[in-house]
């Protein structure tokens, strides 16, 4: 039957009497006490079973000191921490920063200190790359890899809420504007440690304005690449700049076996020329000096020397050609007729070969010629 119809003794659900309570709902109080007595049975104290009085005993005081004490103990155990060599840690105080940790052991007082550790030696790496545009409008692939540590722990934690994705973009931006600002060849050759420093630089620059507390330590650009559609005509370019370099080092070394040779022909002409210089200058001098001491003695004797200087011009004539001596009759000279001489041109002139009747024909009138033009000097050198 139910708690409340007749015959069931005024017994309500909770246990209780209607009867005492005034037919009111449960007694809180009374359960409260009950609950204390319990937890006062677990710790070792006594309960008061004088409910009348309103009240009861609580923990007692070593209990209290004693839990007080494990707590405080876990406390400081809980805070104690260690950091690596390659550790630092950035503390923040009621979410403030506060300091940064070095390595070793440390304290620090839980739910009011928040820890973050962070590796600061080790190098990371980024690998970006993709088809970029040249400055000569040519499509190129650049594999780059970027390597990096954390400079300033609390840059890196409390300036930007995500410093590395700040940096891959920062990269690639970098990249992208290095390489559109170079040529094709240059990017495919010899000058990707250029690229690369560039690049280096201008990222660099990007994180600190970001203030990101990253440190680039080295870009390193693989070998770059033309896209697969084209690639077999980069390679015949590659291929002529090679021919052209190594056609460019022949001539240089032909230049250089060349004008060596020519600086020292063109050194012996100078030579050569100073030394006729000099030689002409000296020949010159002498004959000015010869012809001062001639003038003195022409002063002193004129006919005696204008004689010898016809004879001495008569002489150096003479001395380097072919004569022929014929005696005229009627007179001590002997004429020279250099008749080997005549034959010599005649002939150069003409293939006709003179015969000895033409040969002889030709002496007697040069003979005949040379006797009048004799019998015509002597009278005038007479009166001389």
């Amino acid at each position: 039957m139910a708690w409340n119809e007749p015959g069931g003794n005024n017994q309500d659900p909770w246990g209780g009497n209607r009867n005492n309570n005034g037919g009111g709902p449960p007694d809180l109080d009374e359960a409260l006490k009950q609950f204390q007595k319990k937890i006062n049975g677990l710790f070792g104290g006594k309960g008061n079973n004088n409910s009348g009085n309103g009240g009861g005993s609580g923990f007692s005081g070593p209990v209290i000191g004693v839990a007080l004490l494990v707590l405080v103990v876990l406390y400081g155990f809980a805070g104690v921490y260690q950091l690596d060599a390659q550790e630092r840690a950035l503390i923040l105080r009621l979410g403030k920063f506060h300091s940064i940790e070095e390595p070793g052991l440390h304290w620090n007082p839980p739910l009011i200190d928040t820890r973050i550790p962070v590796n600061v030696t080790v190098e990371r790496e980024y690998i970006t790359g993709g088809l970029m545009l040249t400055e000569d409008e040519s499509i190129v692939e650049v594999p780059v890899t970027v390597q990096y540590n954390i400079a300033d722990i609390k840059s890196f934690v409390l300036n930007v809420n995500q410093p590395e994705v700040s940096l891959e973009h920062a990269a690639d931006s970098a990249l992208r504007h290095v390489i559109g600002s170079t040529e094709l060849d240059q990017v495919l050759s010899d000058g990707r440690d250029k690229i690369a420093d560039d690049m280096r630089q201008r990222l660099q620059q990007y994180l600190n304005d970001y203030g990101t507390g990253i440190n680039i330590v080295g870009i390193n650009i693989q070998e770059a690449k033309p896209p697969v559609a084209v690639k077999d005509a980069f390679d015949d370019v590659v291929k002529a700049k090679e021919d052209q370099e190594r056609l460019k080092n022949e001539a240089q070394a032909y230049a250089n076996g060349i004008i060596p040779e020519a600086r020292g022909q063109a050194q012996r002409t100078i030579e050569e020329a100073n030394a006729y210089r000099d030689q002409v200058v000296a020949k010159a001098e002498g004959e000015s000096e010869r012809f001062n001491q001639l003038l003195v003695e022409y002063y002193k004797a004129p006919e005696v020397t204008r004689e010898r200087l016809y004879i001495d011009a008569i002489e150096s004539v003479m001395e380097n050609s072919s004569k022929v001596l014929i005696d005229v009759e009627g007179g001590n000279n002997m004429m020279y007729l250099p008749l080997d001489k005549i034959t010599e041109q005649s002939a150069s002139r003409s293939s006709r070969v003179i015969s000895d009747s033409e040969l002889r024909d030709i002496s007697d009138r040069v003979i005949d010629q040379l006797r009048r033009d004799q019998a015509a000097r002597t009278p005038a050198r007479g009166v001389r």
